[in-house]
């Protein structure tokens, strides 16, 4: 039977942080770690998970990732913590206690941040990267849109006004969205508790963003993209997104000897794992990977 389990991991403060882990521990098949984005839990990836850990000739062992404040993980008394640095030595961490040595990392937005991070810190575990609309410049717009809603959406009332608030500050990333997408949405956003509907991330992860200046371009980090190239890559970016450009994306390209970008149309930021547009793309991905070996 297909089940994917919930298992609990250890930070180096003491802090426990949620996985969703399904798959075989097969040592002929790469396995495959998804790290979310900045306001996202691991339940984002669910359904990728599911294809890859449950594919019928290729079955590879998953790990979905939940930082910090995110989901069922614990969340920081101290949201000075709430950090790419903090964050990578969590996700170091993980990787110690799930025995997982080297990997293919699919990495949403901030997840991609923190595998590019990986790349700088422990190169060797990285046997393939998948970044999901982020890359080494980011840009000015997406990061103060981004900004005006972490930590910052109201409480809703109920899912239809769920679906309203979601949509308030995403309907131009997905103008294609049908009232059952936002509701899927809306409720990897928000869940249900003894107090009503609450939200899935502590809303002091805005921490993060406090500083964002519209008039100051986000520093590059090309030296950390440049870690990645010793490594399969596969870039999505969503059509209408406000983070990522086609122009870093050539970039991007030019700068690594074994990239493919592929661009989802319809969406903005960031793409989706929820079908086939994007899941089939990263399962033949990581077929490649295994077969470069190490």
């Amino acid at each position: 039977m297909n089940k994917i389990n919930d298992l609990y991991v250890i930070a180096p403060d003491g802090l426990k942080l949620h996985a969703l882990e399904a798959g075989p521990r097969d040592a002929s098949r790469l396995p495959a770690v998804c790290l979310p984005g900045l306001a996202r839990t691991n339940e984002d990836f669910r359904e990728l998970l599911e294809a890859l850990a449950f594919d019928a000739h290729h079955p590879r062992r998953v790990i979905a990732l939940s930082s910090r404040g995110r989901g069922l993980s614990d969340r920081d008394p101290n949201p000075e913590n709430y950090s790419v640095p903090v964050e990578l030595n969590d996700l170091l961490a993980a990787l110690t206690q799930l025995q997982i040595e080297r990997a293919i990392f699919v990495g949403t937005s901030r997840g991609g941040i923190l595998t590019m991070a990986l790349a700088a810190a422990k190169p060797q575990a990285i046997a393939g990267a998948v970044l999901n609309d982020i890359g080494p410049v980011l840009e000015m717009p997406g990061l103060i849109r981004i900004q005006s809603y972490v930590g910052k959406l109201p409480k809703p009332e109920d899912w239809d006004d769920a679906v309203l608030i979601q949509k308030s500050v995403m309907e131009q990333e997905f103008p294609a969205f049908s009232e059952a997408d936002w509701l899927r949405y809306a409720r990897l956003t928000w869940r249900d508790s003894d107090n009503g509907i609450v939200g899935r991330t502590d809303p002091a992860i805005s921490v993060n963003l406090r500083e964002l200046d519209a008039s100051k371009p986000a520093p590059p980090v090309w030296p950390l993209f440049d870690g990645l190239k010793n490594a399969p890559l596969l870039v999505f970016r969503g059509e209408h997104t406000d983070l990522l450009s086609r122009e870093t994306v050539a970039a991007m390209k030019s700068r690594h000897p074994d990239m493919t970008a592929l661009e989802i149309a319809g969406v903005g930021h960031p793409p989706v794992f929820w079908d086939e547009t994007t899941i089939a793309p990263i399962r033949d991905f990581a077929a490649r990977c295994d077969g470069r070996g190490s």
